[in-house]
């Protein structure tokens, strides 16, 4: 069980406040749908739960532990865990789609993987593991530049079970994407969360995350206004977040 209290977060020194006293709890093997309009705080919200972002205010509890009051060598610990999506993930353009898992993100990379490019034989094994897993094995040796906006998605995921994430945040991660390309983004998801027993929790337009999540939690003006079970909206429900 992970527990969020009272999760406040501002920005322009405090003058600004995106998010406004957050209460939630989810559990491992959810996956949440996020939606609401334009400015509602989805993002912010995303990045504060895999710690990307510093909370002005709120307890962050994982299996009983504080992940807040632990400081910055408790937030660190938990850091690793949670692996955050961005809409057009980051990579090493001229590296391979083998090379970029296994080198990560920039906080996720040993130094001297950094210096040297070795690898050990278990992470190359359990790299080409995860890429065949999610249909990219042809794709291993392809430099990430000349992949799709589907297949970097895809990757990027890969990359962050690699790397040890139990806990995956995704920030509009089908933005762009032609349909197919989506669903199958989408069903990589799910496959995380029903198969692996993996947490995501995903920002998504809100037909998407009707059809994908088992949750639901609709944002407006920084507040949680909605939190159901993964299915149709009610007119309501909609208008209580501003997409009606």
């Amino acid at each position: 069980m992970i527990t969020v209290n009272h999760l406040h977060k501002s920005v322009d020194g405090n003058k600004k406040k995106i998010l406004k006293g957050i209460d939630i709890q989810f559990r491992q093997g959810e996956m949440i749908g996020v939606v609401g309009s334009s400015g509602s705080g989805k993002s912010t919200l995303l990045r504060c739960l895999s710690l990307r972002d510093r909370w002005d205010q709120g307890d962050y509890t994982w299996d009983d532990a504080n992940v807040i009051r632990g400081g910055g060598r408790g937030s660190q610990k938990y850091r690793s865990k949670c692996a955050y999506l961005e809409q057009n993930p980051s990579f090493y353009p001229e590296k391979t789609a083998l090379k970029n898992v296994l080198i990560g993100q920039a906080g996720q990379t040993p130094w001297f993987r950094r210096l040297t490019g070795m690898v050990r034989s278990d992470d190359y094994m359990g790299a080409m593991d995860e890429l065949e897993r999610f249909g990219l094995i042809d794709k291993a040796h392809m430099k990430a530049g000349n992949l799709s906006g589907g297949e970097r998605q895809r990757v990027a995921i890969c990359r962050a079970l690699v790397h040890g994430a139990g806990f995956l945040a995704a920030d509009e991660p089908v933005i762009g994407l032609d349909p197919h390309s989506a669903e199958r983004v989408l069903k990589t998801l799910q496959t995380l969360c029903t198969d692996h027993n993996k947490t995501v929790i995903s920002a998504l337009p809100i037909e998407l995350a009707e059809k994908y999540c088992t949750r639901i939690w609709g944002i407006y003006d920084g507040q949680l206004k909605i939190d159901v079970t993964g299915r149709r909206l009610t007119v309501e429900e909609k208008r209580a977040i501003d997409l009606i």
